[in-house]
């Protein structure tokens, strides 16, 4: 009985606070409009026993993409007359794209339910390890069966975000507030800072 309400409590949240986020006038709001629908859609995820996704949900969505989203919003001058000229001007166009994908489903499952479609089956070699949680099976099978995998699409990630920073960098043409390594190496002796002790009442000697 919990476990219902709890479901139909998540789902109408999840629901209302999408059509918010679309709705909202202001961007900070749709913002936190949709962090709300991530907090609920991993709420519904924990009652599926999909623990692994709401976690998911929370670090990298919550975490990471709405707050960074959110400070972008904040940050940057935004004209919001020009951003809803730009939402009417283009949505004649979503609700073409919209009507499309609409289409796409609707045959989609029309065809799966005449039998015209076989869905794949599982073959078992990814089952739930016995006796253990989600995250567990999750991670002895991705470091186990898919470790070579995994560890490919780290390293496809790492030389994306090194090659990100190789263009973007740009070398500037001022030495000033960069430290000279050589010419540090080269300074003579004499040329060091040097500890002066002056008498009383003579002033420093430059």
């Amino acid at each position: 009985m919990i476990q219902t309400i709890a479901f139909y409590l998540f789902a109408f949240l999840v629901i209302a606070s999408a059509v918010l986020v679309v709705t909202a006038r202001n961007p900070v709001h749709s913002v936190l409009w949709l962090i709300l629908a991530f907090f609920n859609a991993a709420g519904l995820m924990v009652l599926v026993g999909a623990e692994f996704i709401a976690m998911l949900l929370v670090i990298v969505y919550v975490g990471a993409v709405a707050v960074l989203f959110l400070f972008v919003v904040m940050m940057l001058d935004i004209d919001f007359a020009e951003l809803r000229a730009g939402f009417t001007k283009n949505f004649p166009l979503g609700i073409l794209i919209a009507l499309v994908l609409l289409a796409e489903l609707v045959l989609g499952i029309g065809a799966w339910q005449a039998g015209a479609l076989d869905l794949g089956t599982p073959a078992g070699e990814g089952a739930p390890l016995v006796g253990e949680s989600n995250i567990e099976s999750i991670g002895a099978l991705l470091y186990g069966r898919y470790l070579f995998l995994f560890e490919s699409a780290g390293i496809i990630l790492l030389v994306a975000m090194i090659g990100a920073i190789v263009l973007t960098h740009r070398p500037t043409k001022t030495t000033r507030g960069h430290q000279d390594i050589g010419k540090q190496v080269r300074r003579r002796p004499e040329e060091a800072t040097v500890l002066k002790q002056p008498e009383v009442g003579q002033g420093v000697e430059l």
